[in-house]
């Protein structure tokens, strides 16, 4: 599991979270994020950076595990007022 800071300085400042799992090294994923491959738009866009405090009791998981998770936690996070959730499908 990892989570990404997203942020979108245009406007009013909006910030959210993605939320996506990998079996690779959370910081390689970013890096693929951001290059575009296999990307989400929005971390390509607007991914700041890793937020591994956020999931690092959650790891290592298995795949059943983190494919349940990662769509739980995405709700959680919509569930406690963040303003722009990513990921979690």
């Amino acid at each position: 599991m990892y989570v990404i800071l997203l942020h979108d300085p245009r406007g009013n400042e909006r910030w959210g979270l993605y939320v996506g799992q990998t079996s690779r090294d959370p910081d390689w994923r970013f890096d693929q994020h951001k290059a575009g491959y296999k990307a989400s738009r929005a971390v390509k866009r607007f991914g700041a950076r890793l937020l591994p405090e956020l999931v690092e009791h959650l790891n290592p998981l298995m795949d059943w595990e983190s494919l349940e998770l990662e769509a739980a936690l995405a709700d959680a996070f919509r569930g406690a007022g963040v303003p722009w959730v990513e990921g979690g499908h």
